[in-house]
């Protein structure tokens, strides 16, 4: 059941992500595993009404019929024509044609497959019992958190870019730490993503400077235990170290993280630094030295290798970089 959640404040909501975190993990058995994301598929509706390409009138829509999907009966407004028997179900903002009147039926229950899909990928991950039919903009700053984890990664962007546009309502920083800090969500690693996306514009969330550093040490600990680099994540983590706050913070911490027991954080860090010497050139004899070092150290063939590239990259000042290695687990 949807919690009532107006009154909650940031950290409130954040505990609650917590708490929700905590009742998936159960139902999934205990596993903590991390699961490998599909790809993002775009998602659009309603599609193209295809009574306009024939041209139906107003006035042909005289019949009345019905189908049923999910448990729920969806009324259906019928136009019989020279070119068939189109249907629209104006509940769900869709149309459908075919010869008879069954295969209209048939046709539109299967193209509406994918918005009652979408719906209830929704209703799963907000605990709703029956299929959501609202807006993602009207949810709760909780519920959108919440969303980061849906397992259709294209309804975890959406949600992203409700947050990205409610940032300065001071509701979100503390739930989106809690999502880089997660360990145990199966979807975590699409949710990081977009939190990690979020955090390429980090001072629209952050108000403060120890807001800040928090943010700073939740991406260096996804770099530091990086288990696998699922959606790129942890690639994006050090991007926007080095990318979008190279300045105080995230330069150091991509140093550091050279060092870091996760081969995948290290090659993470190496990339990184490449963005932080692009906004800093006054590091470039720092950060080369820093990879020389890796490339004569670092336990990991590839990543010896590719420190060094890009410490000649970094030294000659290139515009661009060796392409990071793949490791063999990851083929």
């Amino acid at each position: 059941m949807q919690t009532s959640v107006a009154s909650l404040n940031a950290d409130q909501i954040a505990d609650e992500l917590r708490s929700f975190v905590a009742r998936v993990v159960k139902a999934n058995g205990g596993s903590t595993s991390a699961r490998r994301p599909a790809h993002r598929v775009k998602f659009h509706w309603p599609p193209h009404p295809i009574s306009y390409s024939f041209h139906v009138l107003a006035t042909d829509w005289k019949g009345k019929a019905s189908f049923q999907a999910h448990g729920e009966t969806f009324d259906v407004e019928v136009a019989n024509t020279p070119y068939g028997v189109f249907g629209r179900c104006t509940d769900i903002w869709h149309e459908d044609r075919g010869d008879t009147m069954e295969e209209m039926l048939a046709n539109l229950k299967a193209s509406s497959e994918p918005l009652f899909q979408r719906q209830l990928s929704i209703s799963r991950t907000l605990e709703l019992p029956t299929r959501f039919t609202g807006h993602v903009r009207e949810l709760s700053a909780l519920d959108q958190l919440k969303l980061l984890y849906c397992e259709d990664r294209d309804i975890a962007n959406e949600a992203r870019t409700e947050i990205e546009t409610h940032a300065s309502s001071c509701l979100y920083f503390p739930g989106l730490i809690s999502i880089l800090d997660d360990r145990e969500h199966p979807n975590r690693r699409s949710a990081q993503w977009c939190v990690l996306d979020l955090f390429e514009s980090l001072p629209d969330f952050c108000h403060e400077e120890d807001e800040e550093m928090e943010a700073v040490r939740a991406m260096k600990d996804l770099i530091w235990s990086a288990e696998d680099d699922y959606a790129r994540t942890i690639y994006k983590a050090g991007v926007v170290l080095g990318g979008h706050i190279p300045y105080r913070h995230g330069g150091p911490t991509l140093l550091e993280c050279l060092y870091a027991p996760s081969k995948i954080g290290r090659r993470s860090a190496i990339h990184g630094l490449f963005h932080v010497v692009e906004w800093i050139p006054e590091m470039r004899d720092l950060v080369a030295s820093a990879l020389e070092r890796v490339a004569a150290n670092d336990p990991e063939p590839v990543l010896r290798e590719f420190a060094a590239s890009m410490a000649e990259d970094i030294a000659a000042s290139a515009q661009d970089h060796r392409i990071e290695p793949v490791f063999p687990e990851e083929s």
